[in-house]
């Protein structure tokens, strides 16, 4: 009894810290690589070439001052960033990032689909609790946008999953991944992909949809009275999220751990991080070149665009799995 439990809670804290170091990581690329597109230099100052950056941001919130507002409710104020960012990094615990064995993911429920949506869908507390304790105007209407935004978006991306699940005709994610050894679901998924891709940016709150922190209306939105290392933590759920999105995009529509090319002798872990690190970069592509949303706009698109696509979407799998399969 005591082995496994262990053997679980070293793993937990491995997974804690690669994920934490890849969010550092995420932030450093992400403002070398918008500095190389809008012609800047990005972070030069704090080590070489700007490495220490992250470190040295996390140094800076842990000295600030943690002021909370007086009306705020004090159990739920300081609650709400923990409850964010602990949803987040939860997603992690039944990702498959190698080929079935001990140390290939935390978990390997059967059912590790529902599992992830189940999690990922509780991310909505901590912005809806942050912005509903600070008892502030601009926080309660932004945290009230980013619950609409993450609700609406997920119908699309849950849609768009279940012709990934048919194609598999498995809700374990280690199976939906060896489904894809003979050809990746980017092929016969490609509506659901964007449908998923797009949903999942909405859901992480990235560019073009970063509409809980639009400065000109709601200045940073649900956090706006957060300070140190509070406001720290939903800046780190945010960095999560958009991992998050690149890595449930590599594994339900790029084959996860599977080679491309035949090159097999290339570690499926490694094969894994390539393909996250690819859809990372398209995540800072679309950053620096995309405009962000009007609010009306990004709503209408996500229930008249985004979910009768994704319905056609499965819609057109079910009968190919009914007729072909």
């Amino acid at each position: 009894m005591l082995m496994p439990l262990l053997l679980t809670t070293l793993k937990a804290v491995i997974l804690a810290v690669a994920v934490l170091t890849s969010a550092a990581v995420f932030l450093l690329f992400m403002r070398k690589v918008l500095g190389y597109f809008t012609y800047r230099l990005g972070p030069v100052e704090v080590g070489p070439w700007g490495a220490f950056q992250p470190i040295a941001d996390v140094v800076k919130m842990l000295f600030k001052e943690d002021i909370i507002p007086n009306k705020a409710d004090q159990i739920v104020y300081r609650l709400a960033p923990i409850v964010a960012f602990v949803t987040a990094l939860g997603a992690w615990s039944v990702i498959p990032w190698s080929a079935k064995g001990e140390w290939s993911s935390m978990s390997d429920p059967n059912a590790g689909v529902l599992v992830l949506l189940a999690i990922s869908s509780m991310s909505v507390y901590g912005v809806a609790l942050g912005g509903w304790a600070s008892q502030s105007k601009y926080s309660l209407l932004g945290s009230m946008r980013a619950t609409a935004q993450m609700i609406s978006y997920e119908l699309a991306m849950g849609m768009a999953l279940l012709g990934v699940i048919l194609m598999a005709g498995s809700v374990s994610l280690f199976d939906i991944v060896e489904s894809q050894k003979s050809m990746i679901n980017l092929v016969p998924q490609f509506f659901g992909f964007w449908v998923f891709f797009i949903s999942g940016l909405a859901e992480a709150s990235w560019a073009p949809f970063d509409l809980p922190e639009a400065e000109t209306e709601l200045v940073g939105g649900y956090n706006t009275e957060y300070a140190g290392m509070r406001f720290g933590l939903f800046f780190l759920t945010e960095l999560v999220h958009a991992i998050n999105a690149s890595v449930l995009t590599t594994t339900f529509y790029l084959g996860g751990y599977n080679p491309w090319f035949g090159l097999t002798f290339i570690p499926g872990f490694v094969w894994f991080l390539i393909k996250v690190c690819l859809m990372v970069f398209v995540l800072y592509w679309l950053k620096v070149t995309m405009p962000r949303m009007r609010y009306d706009r990004l709503m209408t698109f996500g229930w008249k665009v985004l979910l009768p696509v994704a319905a056609l979407n499965l819609l057109g799998t079910a009968i190919y799995v009914a007729l072909w399969s």
